[in-house]
């Protein structure tokens, strides 16, 4: 069992940047693969990007391919996605989440979910 914190969301002027950070709880943390999605208002889930389970591989959305990046310590439990030169478009709520099986960009893959952090680029 892996139970997922997310902070660091906000509000950030178009161009600036956030850090957002999942915690995790369990010993087996590092074997999981993570993910980030994310969800604006009245549209679906979207993938966001992923991290292999000791960090040495990522991947990323086309949407914030350049911007945004992935990272984890695996000592302290954590995950973070570094966003970069923010847009309105990414104006969303955000979640991390763990899979069991190989990172993907499906969000049917992934077992474990937080409850989400809000971040808010104004136009």
């Amino acid at each position: 069992q892996v139970q997922l914190v997310e902070s660091g969301g906000g509000l950030v002027q178009a161009g600036g940047s956030l850090r957002l950070t999942c915690a995790a709880s369990g010993r087996t943390f590092s074997s999981y693969p993570m993910g980030w999605f994310r969800q604006a208002p009245g549209k679906e889930r979207e993938f966001v990007g992923s991290i292999s389970s000791r960090g040495s591989n990522t991947l990323y959305a086309d949407s914030v391919k350049g911007r945004f990046t992935i990272s984890r310590d695996n000592a302290k439990n954590v995950v973070y996605l570094q966003m970069n030169s923010l847009k309105p478009e990414d104006t969303a709520v955000y979640y991390c989440a763990a899979t069991a099986g190989a990172f993907s960009r499906e969000s049917r893959w992934y077992i474990y979910w937080g409850q989400g952090t809000q971040v808010t680029v104004p136009s």
